[in-house]
């Protein structure tokens, strides 16, 4: 377990899913576990799908989550290069293998010709056009077509794929790490292309000859990538690499999260709102707002019972039918790009400027996660370590993580979890390191505060919060004056006629000789007793003079912080305004 090798190998295909870097995670930390290599492969042969700058994020991404390769670009290592496209020709090498060994063979169909074959087997009312034992040769290949014909193609420059030649009627068994042993039957799987018409591999080529030559002793990869895994275990027997092959591992899908997290009785309009908006842009037909708007209302009417109302029933109509299939698909299954702006979170590490502002995301970071927080986050969508346990450093983490604890069934994505680990996380932070970042929020905004005002107010907020950027929008009020108050809480306690007693009281608060909270207290609480004044007379007149809401920290510790010159301009200002309310009314 010394030598264990992980790789994790994104396609700079865009902005890289959250799902992503769980799968680097897991890598991560069974590397670290057995003191082996974490390495980090880019698969770029698909170059109509590469996107500018996708290789950076994903790299940026990484860093921010504290999970840096052992191995890759830009690092590294004796395995390189760590691009696909650099490896061109040592994929050129071992296609050559491959097709002297009769596992490969050179397909000249053309598009026309793929396509005329799907229309063909759909007329003859079979099942669905498959690349295999049972058409190739009615194909346009080296195996269908005379051997001279085939010579004359290739010297001609004909373009062409190569596809492995699938063997008829073999069983091929696999042992999971995590789904245990799995068989498939090579009569279900078809002739995969290997090389494409320009020369670079596909996914199947380039993942078993890099993970053999890199010599990956572990393949941690979601589950959507199970269905390949027999392709894989030919390719290495046909290469004669079966001896070192490496273990699978097929990680859960990250499931939606669940309807009934985010509809509620109070919630459910604006979703069947929302959800119907959507429906109405993807679906090009005759219906109108009202009548989707009134199915989703009906499908919503009981939030813990949505799944069962989305059930096609015998009367339903066509309609009816599309808008139920329609949210069946958008609130269960695989989570998505759209769940995270449908529901107004992140599914992406980081932020994504696209070309467009449907591809362009808000990530964790962004949104004021911690990074440790993240990755406790994601450990758990899949993984259980057996015990109460909920918060882990990267250390434990990595001492109880296994392979063994991985479920098989999807984790569903839960966002009010995900803002409960960033709070512990927020909580357990040292004042000192706060306002460092609090330091840094206010510069962007052009505001700045001493550093012993900002421990002040880290020690304040930093439990009434999930994030950072929260400090300063919930507690404003430690850095500029009150913006508004909350007048129906003035309507309630100003007491026009106690207004001598409150003018006395904001005196005595401008000329407490210490200033500190304790002494700012027993102050405040004598004069009350000496005024015959109770607690809901006096402490949210405090509250709303110098923060405007009745809710927050201590008053006496915001009244301590602010000092006293700034308490009484408040006090002022506050009074004048209560009077104002009071005389609307």
């Amino acid at each position: 377990m010394s030598k264990m090798r992980l790789r994790f190998a994104p396609s700079p295909t865009g902005a890289l899913h959250i799902g992503g870097i769980r799968t680097a995670l897991y890598d991560y930390l069974l590397a670290k576990k057995h003191g082996g290599t974490f390495i980090l492969r880019i698969e770029d042969t698909d170059q109509k799908r590469y996107v500018e700058g996708a290789e950076e994020y994903i790299i940026d991404a990484l860093k921010w989550c504290g999970l840096e390769p052992d191995e890759g670009p830009g690092i590294g290592g004796d395995y390189g290069p760590y691009r696909q496209s650099e490896r061109r020709e040592i994929y050129q090498k071992y296609i050559k293998v491959l097709l002297d060994g009769g596992h490969a063979y050179y397909a000249f169909d053309t598009a026309e010709d793929l396509d005329a074959m799907r229309e063909k087997v759909k007329a003859e009312g079979k099942h669905t056009f498959q690349y295999d034992a049972s058409t190739r040769m009615q194909m346009k290949n080296s195996l269908s077509l005379p051997e001279n014909e085939v010579k004359v193609l290739l010297e001609n420059g004909a373009p062409y794929t190569i596809r492995f030649k699938m063997p008829e009627s073999q069983t091929v068994t696999i042992n999971d790490l995590i789904r245990e042993e799995v068989t498939f039957s090579t009569d279900d799987l078809d002739d995969k292309v290997l090389m494409k018409s320009d020369g670079l591999p596909t996914y199947h080529m380039a993942n078993v000859v890099d993970d053999h030559l890199m010599e990956i002793t572990h393949v941690v990869r979601g589950v959507e990538w199970l269905p390949s895994t027999g392709l894989h275990v030919l390719m290495y027997r046909a290469f004669g690499w079966e001896d070192t092959m490496p273990r699978f591992a097929h990680l859960p899908l990250i499931m939606k999260p669940s309807p009934s997290s985010y509809i509620n009785k109070k919630t459910k309009e604006e979703f069947a709102e929302k959800f119907s908006g959507e429906f109405l842009r993807s679906h090009d037909s005759d219906f109108k707002m009202d009548e989707v708007k009134k199915i989703a209302q009906m499908v919503f009417n009981n939030p813990k019972d949505i799944q069962s109302q989305l059930k096609i029933g015998k009367k339903d109509d066509e309609k009816k039918q599309a808008v139920k299939g329609f949210l069946k698909d958008a609130m269960y299954g695989k989570l998505s790009k759209r769940d995270g702006d449908r529901l107004g979170f992140p599914v992406f590490p980081l932020s994504w400027e696209g070309k467009s502002e449907d591809d362009s995301f808000v990530g964790f970071k962004e949104m004021g996660f911690d990074p440790d927080a993240v990755n406790n986050f994601l450990v758990f969508l899949g993984w259980n370590p057996g015990t109460e346990q909920e918060i882990f450093s990267m250390d434990e983490m990595i001492d109880a993580f296994s392979l063994e604890r991985v479920g098989k069934s999807g984790a569903a994505f839960d966002y009010v979890k995900a803002r409960w680990y960033n709070q512990q996380y927020l909580m357990k932070k040292d004042n000192s390191t706060i306002a460092n970042e609090l330091d840094v929020l206010l510069s962007e905004k052009g505001m700045g505060a001493h550093d012993d005002f900002l421990q002040g107010v880290a020690g304040m907020m930093k439990e009434r919060v999930h994030f950072m950027p929260e400090i300063l929008e919930d507690g404003y009020y430690f850095f500029e004056p009150v913006k508004s108050y909350d007048d129906k809480t003035i309507q309630k306690r100003w007491n026009p006629e106690r207004k001598d007693k409150m003018d006395a009281l904001a005196n005595l608060i401008k000329g407490i000789p210490s200033f500190d909270a304790g002494t700012i207290e027993t102050a405040i609480k004598q004069f009350m007793e000496d005024n015959e004044l109770g607690f809901g007379d006096v402490f949210p007149i405090l509250r709303l003079a110098v923060s405007g809401t009745t809710q927050g920290p201590s008053v006496f510790d915001i009244m301590a912080l602010l000092g006293q010159d700034e308490v009484g301009q408040r006090m002022d200002t506050a009074y004048q305004y209560f009077d104002e309310v009071k005389e609307k009314v």
